[in-house]
């Protein structure tokens, strides 16, 4: 079937059925910029009803799903949008780019490409809009829109300068500026809504420890992510030594995510995909890994799920990361440690250091402290599992293994 090419301001008819959009960047990575692709679900006033019509990477699968974030890597995002069972009073749905803290514009990019494909998987339109000269650091890429009983798709490429605030704002959204999710202060009698937000809180050697405050229903569905580089490594330039080191360039990266665990009545244990202990979110130890992906098509990472309405029954958790393969060193991987707590800003650790003699890294430290979940960045580095025990004396005893 022919591909119908939108230039800004165009639109055309697509089917009422469940569609995909996905969201291209060239180039896919540009030094210094963080892209956060979203859409938002607006009413006929074009404005959002509240947090469930915010889609991001935050906030995958909210409301009843019919709009989804389903996947993100670098310079590439995905959504699923099911338009018979959006919600009456949505009749727009806008997908937009941020770069994260007004750190360049898009004028860095080449171009940014918006393909519209049917529910068989067949693209049915496609956007380019040129983005050579942007000055803007938040764009309105284009939008899908309810007319006289017609569903259509519009390309847009309106631009704000002020970032991700004056867009969301722009929707309806009321942004805080000064997202650092520190301990609240004391209610008042009737305390206002909370405000979203959609920016990452970076934990860095500046700012490395964060509290969130006590919640009587505990803390939810806690979410970690880990994420990386999946591009193979560079070829080396020479046998020996060398080319045994990189694996001659032809092997992918994985990383694999787990973590140790100590709970308040003095039981302490692992749950990684080495020796399959893959735990249980509903049952002791309230902590999952969520599969284990060797063929790195799951662009989203690895995830483990901490189940935060337990969280009076743990003492510490420590989360990890280690070299399966494939990769010569930490910074090649471009890894990173994302951590989802509901209501709360991300929290976001990256792994940029290390050599390449050391495979494992100690990346955050969970603390109940008087049943508040304190977060304390740690991205040390070891030999191996062992090591690592020993340092933060959990006390367990290692041996090799395979998965």
């Amino acid at each position: 079937m022919s591909v119908t090419q939108l230039v800004a301001g165009a639109n055309c008819p697509v089917p009422r059925e469940k569609l995909h959009v996905e969201v291209l960047l060239s180039p896919a990575q540009v030094s210094g910029a963080e892209v956060d692709i979203s859409a938002f679900a607006l009413t006929t006033t074009g404005k959002v009803r509240g947090d469930e019509d915010m889609v991001f990477y935050g906030q995958p699968r909210p409301g009843n799903g019919s709009v989804a974030f389903l996947a993100n890597s670098a310079g590439r995002a995905e959504f699923s949008v099911d338009l018979p069972n959006l919600p009456p009073a949505t009749e727009k749905i806008a997908f937009t780019a941020t770069i994260h803290e007004n750190r360049t514009n898009f004028g860095a990019f080449s171009s940014l490409q918006v393909t519209v494909k049917n529910a068989a998987g067949q693209a049915v339109l496609q956007v380019m809009l040129p983005a050579n000269g942007m000055v803007e650091s938040a764009l309105i890429l284009g939008e899908l829109y309810l007319r006289q009983g017609q569903w259509k798709f519009r390309a847009v490429g309106q631009g704000f300068a002020g970032g991700l605030k004056p867009l969301a704002e722009h929707f309806g959204v009321e942004i805080s500026d000064a997202p650092t999710p520190a301990a609240a202060p004391p209610p008042a009698p009737s305390p206002a809504k909370k405000p979203i937000s959609l920016s990452k809180v970076t934990l860095d050697k500046g700012k490395p420890r964060v509290s969130l405050e006590k919640k009587s229903e505990g803390f939810g569905e806690i979410r970690i992510n880990l994420n990386w580089n999946r591009e193979t490594a560079p070829a080396a330039k020479s046998g020996g030594l060398l080319g045994g080191l990189f694996g001659g360039g032809n092997k992918g990266m994985d990383l694999d995510v787990g973590c140790l665990y100590e709970q308040r009545d003095g039981t302490i244990s692992a749950i990684q995909a080495l020796g399959n202990r893959f735990g249980s979110f509903r049952s002791d130890p309230f902590i999952e890994l969520k599969g284990d992906d060797r063929t790195g098509a799951i662009s989203e990472g690895e995830w483990l799920h901490i189940n935060g309405q337990q969280w009076q029954t743990f003492k510490r958790v420590l989360v990890y990361a280690f070299i399966y393969e494939g990769a010569p060193n930490w910074a090649q991987t471009d890894g990173v440690v994302t951590i989802y707590v509901p209501n709360e800003p991300p929290l976001e650790i990256r792994m940029t250091e290390g050599g390449n003699s050391l495979g494992m890294c100690a990346v955050v430290l969970l603390e109940n402290i008087n049943g508040t979940l304190q977060v304390n960045r740690e991205v040390r580095y070891f030999k191996g599992h062992q090591e690592m025990d020993q340092a933060y004396r959990w006390g367990l005893n290692w041996r090799s293994g395979s998965k």
